[in-house]
């Protein structure tokens, strides 16, 4: 045991405990939400590298945080891993997910970073057999050396690709051997600044290659999970090849990928793209390709991704509306890709950040639920398209031609009227369960 955490308890669920009490009021694993327990439903996990590797910087200032593990050897790796494993028993968080350079020192070498990596991965495993946490899923960091300036996947230098096709294999291999559920493609540099030096058809190329040869590479080895593409719009680069969830879809459709990659979506991501994050999962989930999603939010004022624990609930009930609608989580689930503001330096304000945002999920999920229970959007939904049930309207949709359909128009058999779209009463529906 280390002392970081030291005169923390676990946190139970307590809704009546006083307001200076770390516990949660909404969030309990065991109460049947929809016929599953709502840890079932929700399946938390803590991101590593926001929660034990981020310095606490920002664009205008360096580190604030003084983490006694910080630091370039496996000695502190370890270390970081048992404060890491002491902080889920304490939230009772049943997944975490990492990058490679989350949790392992960088080595001189690829080589001796794969050895540091291997030795971590062992490390974490018999961690995970002890405790029963789990691995959501694993990731690669190819965006943060300087090596990764010009992209990964994407880059000018066949040899940046080749190295970050190897460490993708590697950071697969670790997963499977963990047992993740999941294997995610980050493209943290995947885009370009300008287009004065980017031929963006080679570089496209370039991505669905290697998006390709992950594929083959899950199948070889047996790995059961799902492979995840993290949709990012403009986030550092100026434009992301993978920017939205329609972007995705349509880059897995030209490399024939579509039915074998999902995506895993971010609020913060989505506000960026201009989007909503219920328009994303909605998007993901017509298409075919819904995954998992990385639960936080962004500063509205700011107009950066910002990765703040969430603490909206409207937000979040409409974004499990659409995760209920589309089934529910199978493979995939919340991830708190969420990070402390600067300023937050007490270990107590990283439990306590991870309580609230579990808690502000849990009023969403099971508002989301009791809405999805009542029909009522659904109802009035049906009800607006209805008139496409029609046989003539099938007909319309499916055989007709412009010159058949411009005789029955100019016949006068129908005369359309404008019909409202009830808006502010579906919002006023809305916060009834909000």
């Amino acid at each position: 045991m280390t002392d970081f955490f030291a005169d923390i308890s676990p946190v139970k669920y307590a809704p009546d405990a006083p307001a200076d009490t770390l516990a949660y009021r909404h969030y309990n694993p065991d109460e049947i939400v929809a016929g599953k327990r709502m840890e079932d439903h929700l399946r938390f996990a803590v991101a590593w590298w926001h929660s034990f590797a981020w310095p606490g910087g920002d664009p205008f200032g360096g580190q604030t945080f003084d983490r006694p593990w910080f630091g370039n050897t496996m000695d502190l790796a370890r270390l970081k891993a048992d404060v890491a494993f002491e902080m889920f028993a304490l939230l009772g968080q049943p997944y975490y997910c990492w990058h490679d350079a989350d949790i392992r020192p960088e080595g001189d070498s690829f080589a001796q970073s794969k050895r540091n990596f291997e030795e971590i991965i062992d490390y974490l495993g018999t961690k995970m057999e002890t405790q029963g946490t789990k691995l959501l899923w694993g990731t690669a960091n190819l965006f943060s050396h300087r090596r990764f300036m010009s992209g990964a996947a994407t880059n000018p230098d066949p040899e940046v690709f080749a190295w970050s096709a190897a460490t993708v294999k590697n950071c697969l291999d670790a997963t499977h051997k963990l047992k993740g559920e999941n294997y995610v493609l980050w493209g943290g540099r995947e885009g370009y600044e300008t287009l004065l030096n980017t031929d963006l058809k080679r570089e496209r190329a370039q991505a669905g290659r290697m998006l390709q040869m992950v594929v083959d590479y899950k199948h070889k080895i047996g790995f059961k999970g799902g492979i995840l593409i993290e949709p990012k719009p403009q986030e550092p680069t100026k434009h992301q090849y993978d920017y939205d969830v329609a972007t995705v879809y349509g880059f897995l459709k030209e490399f024939g990928l579509e039915g074998e990659v999902q995506v895993n979506i971010e609020q913060g991501h989505a506000i960026l793209a201009g989007h909503s994050f219920e328009h994303e999962l909605a998007t993901a989930s017509a298409l075919g390709i819904f995954g998992s999603i990385d639960m936080n939010r962004n500063d509205y004022q700011s107009g950066w991704d910002t990765d703040q624990f969430p603490n909206t609930v409207p937000e979040v009930a409409l974004a499990y509306y659409e995760v209920l609608k589309a089934g529910g989580f199978t493979t995939g689930g919340t991830n708190f890709d969420a990070k402390l503001r600067r300023q937050s330096l007490d270990p107590v304000d990283l439990i306590a950040a991870h309580v609230g945002g579990m808690d502000v999920c849990a009023r969403g999920f099971k508002a989301a639920a009791a809405m999805l229970a009542d029909g009522g959007l659904e109802e009035a939904r049906a009800a607006r398209y209805a008139g496409w049930d029609a046989p003539q309207a099938q007909t319309w949709l499916q055989d007709a031609t412009l010159d058949q359909i411009e005789t029955t128009v100019a016949g006068g058999a129908i005369d359309p009227q404008p019909r409202s779209g009830r808006q502010e009463i579906l919002e006023n529906y809305v916060n009834r369960f909000v």
